[in-house]
C-alpha cells in the first residue's frame, strides 16, 4: 500500500522531540495559549516574513478573524474562487458578508485576476485569494486592483506554508494571511490548530482580542469575542515540526518534480507551476476525465489518493442560496470533475514515485487506446 499522506513515517522521523515537547506543556500545565503558543507566534510570523502572528484553533477560525478584524460584516462583499474547500466560503459567511465568486485560472487552480474587476460592486470590501494545493495565487494584479478599489486582501495558505510568490513568502503579501495547521498539513498540528499572520498592529490587537472572548485584559470585554484559543500543546508540536519544515518542501518539491519527470511524455495532465512561483505542493492534482475509473484501479494496485475537491462551493447544496447555477464558473467546474490527487508527502520514496507514475500512465495509455 502507497498511502495518500503518511503521517506516521513523520511522526516516527520527529518522535523524540515532539514527546520532549509535550512533557515540556504537560510540566507547565499551560495547556491554552502560554510561553510555547507565544513563542511559536513569534517563530511562524518570523517564518512567514510577517511581524505579528496570532495562534487560533483552527484555520477557518483564521480566517473569521481575518475577516473581522477587516471591518467586514452585514451587506458587505467577499470576492474569492468557488474551487476551494469549503471553509473559505464559511468564514466569509460567519461575518454577515456575501461571497462573491470569480472562476479559476486553470493552469494554476487559483483565481482569475483577470476577472476579478468584473465582480466589484460598492459593497465590495475585499478580495480573498486562495493558494490552492501549494502554489500562490499572482498576487501582483490582486493588490494593484485591490489599491485602486480601496480593498483589504486577505490571502488564504492553509495549504502554502512556505509558499513564495516573487521570492516573497504567502501570508505577509496581503493585508493579512491565514494559515490552517490542520493534522494532514505541510505544516501540522496533533490536533486542529491555525493562525493569522499580518504586519499590521491594530488588526493584531483586534484578533487576539477576538480570539480570547475580545477580552484585552482577563474579564475587561471590550469586544464580543469568541472561544478560539490555540492549544499548549499544539503550539508546542508545532514549534518542533517547524524546524523540519523547509526539509519536508523541500522534499515534496522533489517528489513532484521525479512524478514530473516520470510522467513527461505521457499525456497526462500534470500540474504546472508558474515561474513566480515557489509551489510547495500539498496537493500533487492530475487532471483526467476518466477520474472514477483512474482512482478504482489506482486504489485496486494499493495506491491511495483523494479528490481536492469534487464540488465547486457555487453547486454544493448549503450555499444553493447565492443563486449561481451550473455553468457559471467552467473553470472550477471542469477542475472539480477533472482532479485526482496522487500521494504526497515529504517521506514520499523515489520508488513508491515511480510506481505510481507507472501506474497512471499505464491507465492513460489505456484510455488513449480506447475508441472514441
Amino acid at each position: 500500500m502507497i498511502p495518500f499522506v503518511d503521517l506516521k513515517a513523520q511522526y516516527t522521523g520527529i518522535k523524540d522531540e515532539v514527546n520532549a515537547a509535550i512533557l515540556g506543556v504537560l510540566d507547565t500545565c499551560q495547556f491554552t495559549l502560554g510561553s510555547e503558543v507565544a513563542a511559536f507566534e513569534e517563530e511562524f510570523a518570523t517564518y512567514s516574513q510577517a511581524q505579528y502572528g496570532i495562534g487560533v484553533n483552527t484555520g477557518t477560525s483564521a480566517l473569521h478573524l481575518a475577516l473581522l478584524a477587516a471591518g467586514i460584516g452585514p451587506g458587505d462583499e467577499v470576492i474569492t474562487v468557488p474551487f476551494t474547500f469549503v471553509a473559505t466560503v464559511a468564514a466569509i459567511y460567519y461575518t454577515g458578508a456575501t461571497p462573491v465568486f470569480v472562476d479559476i485560472d486553470p493552469r494554476t487552480f487559483t483565481i482569475d485576476v483577470k476577472a476579478i474587476e468584473a465582480a466589484i460592486t460598492d459593497k465590495t470590501k475585499a478580495i480573498l485569494p486562495v493558494h490552492l494545493y501549494g502554489q500562490p495565487a499572482d498576487m501582483d494584479p490582486i493588490l494593484d486592483i485591490a489599491k485602486r478599489h480601496g480593498l483589504v486582501v486577505i490571502e488564504d495558505a492553509a495549504q502554502a506554508h512556505g509558499a513564495e510568490y516573487k521570492g516573497k513568502r504567502v501570508g505577509s503579501i496581503g493585508d493579512m494571511g491565514c494559515f490552517s495547521f490542520y493534522p494532514g498539513k505541510n505544516l501540522g498540528a496533533y490536533g486542529e490548530g491555525g493562525m493569522v499572520v499580518t504586519s499590521n498592529p491594530e488588526y493584531t490587537r483586534t484578533i487576539r482580542m477576538l480570539r480570547d472572548w475580545g477580552a484585552e485584559q482577563k474579564y475587561q470585554h471590550v469586544l464580543k469575542g469568541y472561544n478560539f484559543r490555540l492549544e499548549g500543546i499544539q503550539g508546542a508540536v508545532l514549534r518542533v515540526k517547524l524546524r523540519h519544515l523547509e526539509a519536508w518542501t523541500e522534499a515534496r518539491r522533489a517528489a513532484a518534480a521525479h512524478y514530473n519527470e516520470l510522467m513527461s511524455d505521457s499525456g497526462v495532465a500534470t500540474p504546472e507551476a508558474m515561474p513566480y512561483a515557489r509551489h510547495v505542493y500539498h496537493i500533487y492534482a492530475i487532471r483526467t476525465q476518466q477520474r472514477s475509473e483512474w482512482q478504482q484501479a489506482l486504489q485496486d494496485k494499493g495506491i491511495q489518493t483523494g479528490i481536492h475537491y469534487p464540488i465547486p462551493v457555487h453547486l454544493l447544496p448549503a450555499y444553493a442560496d447565492l443563486g449561481y447555477t451550473q455553468g457559471d464558473f467552467p473553470h472550477s467546474e471542469q477542475a472539480a470533475n477533472e482532479v485526482l490527487s496522487l500521494p504526497m508527502f515529504a517521506e514520499l520514496s523515489p520508488a513508491q514515485c515511480k510506481e505510481v507514475s507507472k501506474a497512471v500512465i499505464l491507465l492513460a495509455n489505456q484510455s488513449l487506446a480506447e475508441p472514441a
